[in-house]
């Protein structure tokens, strides 16, 4: 795209698939279009969060290059997207982990360094590296004041930079629609967003790896999705029991905590392992290489997480459980202070672009434009 600024590009591209509409109904995104008639900044930052990478009009258009035209749809809303995340990222200088992953890996091993040097030179090897049974056993090994304080820093911090950013993605993607919405907009997009709605590409399924659809990314992402999500149980459950219930862990393999966190860890493994392996042969024409780079960061990262959790659960009554704790909650660390620096954002954003969309499609007569 020389000679030509992101928003400059994407706007051209739009302006053609507007008059086209050859992908009308293929995804929202070409739905959303068809309530401008120009695409501003504003747009354009709205409709690459919209965007859920399926593919499906790049290998249906008649204009990708070598065309003159060089419709890129997917390339150039990634293009765009990577440059919210910059753009909302707190604090500023952080921005530049969407563009240099190298930043972002650092950032990860340092704390999961930080947090093994840290363990090595304050936790007493005879508690460490031994064996521990009997309720409060990981609190034998780690102490549990130092499991929770780092974990819950780190976890409030990214969440309030998601906030802030959240925040900026409102107000600076304002269009001439009437933004109040109704109860049921607000239900279809938490619909949309737990069902993995628009990860369908159209109907038949996202083009991955290849022009060839397929249901493959849409059930590896659900296993993602809900595998995190049964862990955000597990760890709940086990907070209520602990600080109601007076009950310490290690909990039994048939407890409710035991039962969502082996399920979720095994999902998780299965889930960023597929897409880590599809997104790797997936075709790289219509991809952006940096967004590459951030999402093997993030699967990465979240697998490892997942990983080290199950053999923290299969090696809990050996000597090896406080190593394999300790190096648990080191990709935790690092888990958590990459959040708001990687892949993970685009929960955010998405979320709340579906929010957008349904809040603009419940009103049918409505127009938009500059």
């Amino acid at each position: 795209m020389p000679g030509l600024d992101i928003i400059q590009e994407a706007s051209r591209q739009l302006v053609i698939c507007n008059a086209c509409r050859y992908c009308e109904g293929y995804c929202p995104v070409f739905r959303a279009i068809e309530t401008r008639r120009d695409f501003q900044q504003a747009d354009v930052f709205y409709l690459s969060n919209l965007c859920h990478d399926c593919r499906a009009c790049y290998y249906a258009c008649m204009y990708t290059p070598p065309h003159e035209f060089a419709i890129n749809i997917p390339q150039i809303l990634a293009a765009a997207r990577m440059e919210t995340y910059r753009r909302w990222s707190w604090p500023a200088f952080m921005g530049r982990a969407f563009k240099n992953r190298g930043v972002t890996v650092v950032l990860a091993t340092g704390f999961a360094a930080l947090v093994a040097i840290l363990a090595l030179l304050f936790l007493p090897p005879e508690k460490l590296f031994v064996a521990h049974s009997g309720p409060g056993a990981f609190y034998e090994a780690v102490p549990y004041a130092a499991m929770v304080a780092g974990g819950l820093i780190l976890f409030f911090y990214g969440i309030a930079v998601w906030m802030r950013g959240g925040a900026s993605f409102w107000r600076e993607t304002r269009s001439a629609l009437n933004e109040r919405g109704s109860w049921k907009a607000l239900a279809a997009a938490v619909g949309a967003v737990l069902g993995l709605r628009y990860l369908k590409g159209g109907g038949p399924g996202c083009f991955y790896p290849d022009e060839r659809p397929s249901s493959v990314r849409r059930v590896y992402h659900s296993l993602t999705f809900w595998g995190l999500a049964s862990d955000f149980v597990s760890t709940t459950l086990a907070f209520v029991y602990q600080d109601f219930f007076h009950l310490l862990p290690p909990y039994s393999l048939t407890s409710a905590p035991v039962i969502f966190g082996g399920i979720g860890g095994a999902a998780l493994i299965v889930g960023t392992g597929g897409l880590i392996w599809f997104k790797w042969r997936s075709d790289r024409e219509p991809a952006l290489a940096a967004a590459g780079g951030m999402d093997y960061v993030f699967l990465a990262t979240l697998g490892l997480t997942a990983l080290t959790g199950m053999l923290t659960l299969f090696l809990r009554a050996t000597a090896a459980m406080g190593g394999i704790l300790v190096l648990h909650l080191a990709c935790i660390a690092a888990l958590f202070i990459s959040a708001p620096y990687g892949k993970f954002v685009h929960a955010v954003y998405r979320t709340l672009a579906v929010i957008r969309y349904e809040v603009e499609q419940s009103k049918p007569h409505a127009t938009a434009g500059h």
